[in-house]
């Protein structure tokens, strides 16, 4: 199966580069935090707020796993990277790929981290969620994209150059 997976931390523009790579690409593109809420019924921080951050991640990784796809592209949500079996699944259907931004940058783009649904574990603050996924990120990534400082069709381009 040939499909674009796209990985990285909240405010990355996973969403938004995906839906624009979709149309170049000419691939359909699912958002899978929207998946999680159509199939729960629910929005993510209301789950988070009922299940727990790890209760969540278990939801998460279910609905990831269970994606079936060709030539999408998929918009991941930055904790995908917990889900082990939904990651080995990702890695078997499509290239992964890592928009990376500096913390700084992810910071300025992210408003109130609860109404976005970010998993933060108690007492964890952003730097401390991003120094934990970054390595995860890294890991599971079969391409990397330096995006700071790149417009979305930057970002695009790129991405579409190194596939």
């Amino acid at each position: 199966m040939q499909n674009v997976i796209l990985i990285g931390m909240p405010g990355a523009g996973k969403s938004t580069v995906g839906v624009v790579l979709a149309k170049k690409l000419g691939y359909a593109f699912l958002d899978a935090d929207l998946v999680i809420q159509s199939r729960q019924g629910k929005l993510l921080h209301e789950i988070i707020s009922e299940r727990g951050v790890e209760g969540f991640w278990q939801v998460e990784e279910a609905v990831n796993e269970s994606i079936r796809t060709d030539r999408t592209v998929i918009a991941t949500g930055g904790s995908a990277v917990y889900g082990e079996r939904a990651m080995a699944h990702y890695q078997e259907i499509g290239t992964i790929v890592y928009l990376s931004l500096p913390l700084k940058e992810i910071r300025q783009r992210l408003g109130d981290l609860d109404e976005r649904g970010v998993t933060l574990r108690k007492g964890q603050d952003l730097a401390g969620l991003y120094e934990e996924r970054v390595p995860l990120y890294e890991k599971y990534a079969h391409i990397t994209v330096d995006c700071e400082n790149l417009s979305i069709r930057e970002i695009v381009e790129k991405i579409a150059r190194m596939l």
